[in-house]
């Protein structure tokens, strides 16, 4: 069906054209010319009539017009060219000609641009719910993924419909989730196995343990008795010498002792005042009989590190120390380097990503999250960024997303840092992320052929989260209050009393 016809100056990547229907922004149209058939998508649209222009301030003259000739209007609109349907979706090397027709792009059409090697399958197009929307599972792994909405636009379930897709094909899934959604979660595809949040200390560097311990990097003779505190307990833990303490408790001890020796110097009492501290901060973080965390990885499950019981600080701990960990032994792992290595590629799903990885703040996880995102995709360490307010994102992080769904944005902010991030999003594109409904995403990298409009599957399985229902619990709560008053009064009147 023709939807209209090109106008004015027609470039290799943009038409405008005019039409009396009136398409939907996102529709795919087609224009032949030279024997090509180029795809495109409607970015625009505006509705005009030329009698009724901007400089027309008489309003008596305004409702006369609109009378007599109000359906005498126009559309204009914008279309992106996408390339060419029989080469590969390349951009064609020459212009169409002003006045080419434009048509709607059928369905036979579409399904070929959305026919992928690895399909995972997103959902429907927005216009066309006839046309499932597939993308291509390599490229989002490689070259990681944004999620991005503001809340309540249906970020989590698309996090989970993604998830469980890549279920089916056994990809190992890690999320560090900070908000106990997927602990018990069901997946059509897979099951959940939680990891619990615990790291043993001698898996970790003397730096992570320092930056725990808040040794500033000036405090050298603190560093000096630390260092010396900390390779002292790790030989004995190795040797199976301590067995019966904890790794700051134990470092504490053996600083006392040395203390004790080296008549109180002040600077051994301020290190075991700092251990002291970092005790009582992070005292449900180590365990000595915890393996790596990373061997409890198991492959084809969505693996869960539940970080909902733990503050900011435990949960930077924890991620900059398991990335950390996961690049080094990917690296040994793919140059055959004997020792620690990890066998497999992982896919990190990172909720609450404007936590860990700040766009205004310095941290350990931001530091590993950016090193992951650089380096991870020669290592087989997938990313996906996930949060509701994406300007808070750092920046570098999410630059390197080369895949990127996003739901509904309203926030002006948001959307520019969105932008500046991404190569792929056009201003045209931008400006519809307010109208879109909930569960519908604007999809595009290079896991999508073409810039999509789509409607996201509702996930199938079961997770925990969303919104409570507060004026249910309230309601509860009264007629738990009521029954408990019946029970009373039936136990006076069993016992013989009368009200």
């Amino acid at each position: 069906m023709t939807v209209g016809y090109c106008v004015g100056e027609i470039s290799l990547s943009e038409l405008t054209f005019i039409s009396d229907k009136m398409p939907q922004v996102g529709e795919y149209v087609t224009v032949e010319y030279d024997g090509k058939k180029v795809l495109g998508m409607v970015e625009s649209l505006v509705r005009g009539n030329d009698a009724l222009n901007i400089d027309l301030h008489d309003v008596d003259a305004i409702q006369t017009i609109s009378r007599i000739g109000g359906n005498d209007y126009y559309i204009k609109g914008k279309v992106k060219l996408l390339g060419d349907v029989d080469d590969k979706l390349r951009l064609p090397r020459t212009p169409a000609l002003p006045g080419t027709p434009i048509k709607l792009a059928d369905k036979e059409i579409l399904d070929k641009v959305f026919k992928v090697k690895n399909p995972i399958k997103l959902g429907t197009l927005v216009n066309q719910e006839d046309v499932e929307v597939n993308v291509e599972a390599n490229p989002m792994l490689n070259r990681h993924l944004a999620i991005l909405a503001m809340t309540g636009a249906g970020k989590s379930n698309t996090v989970a419909v993604l998830m469980d897709q890549l279920l089916a094909y056994s990809v190992p899934i890690f999320v560090f989730d900070m908000h106990g959604e997927y602990r018990d979660a069901e997946f059509p595809n897979g099951n959940v196995n939680v990891i619990a949040p615990k790291i043993n200390p001698t898996y970790m560097s003397f730096a992570e343990i320092k930056r725990l311990v808040n040794i500033s990097g000036n405090a050298y003779i603190q560093e000096r008795y630390f260092r010396k505190a900390f390779h002292h307990v790790k030989r004995e833990i190795d040797s199976g010498t301590e067995r019966d303490h904890k790794f700051l408790d134990a470092m504490y001890d053996y600083l006392a002792v040395l203390a004790s020796e080296e008549g109180s110097d002040k600077q051994i009492i301020d290190v075991m005042n700092k251990i002291d501290d970092a005790k009582d901060k992070y005292s449900n973080l180590f365990d000595n009989n915890k393996g790596n965390i990373l061997t409890g990885i198991k492959i084809g499950h969505v693996n869960v590190l539940d970080l909902s019981q733990s503050d900011e600080y435990v949960a930077e701990v924890l991620v900059s120390h398991i990335m950390r960990n996961a690049l080094r032994r990917r690296k040994n792992a793919v140059h055959g380097n004997t020792g620690d290595t990890l066998d497999h590629p992982v896919f990190f799903v990172i909720e609450e990503a404007h936590i860990l990885a700040p766009n205004r703040r310095d941290s350990q996880s931001k530091h590993w999250i950016q090193r992951v995102a650089r380096e991870g995709r020669k290592f087989g360490l997938g990313l996906c960024l996930v949060s509701q307010s994406p300007k808070t994102v750092d920046h570098d992080a999410l630059s390197q997303m080369n895949n990127m769904i996003i739901l509904r944005l309203v926030e002006p902010e948001d959307q520019r840092h969105v932008q500046s991030a991404s190569e792929s999003l056009s201003r045209d594109l931008i400006e519809q992320l307010p109208s879109l409904n909930v569960g519908e995403a604007i999809v595009l990298g290079l896991m999508s052929k073409v810039p999509t409009l789509v409607k996201i599957d509702e996930f199938k399985g079961r997770r925990t989260g969303g919104d409570l229902d507060i004026i249910g619990e309230f309601k509860n709560y009264r007629e738990a209050e009521e029954a408990e008053i019946r029970r009373q009064e039936q136990e006076s009147l069993d016992l013989g009393y009368d009200y």
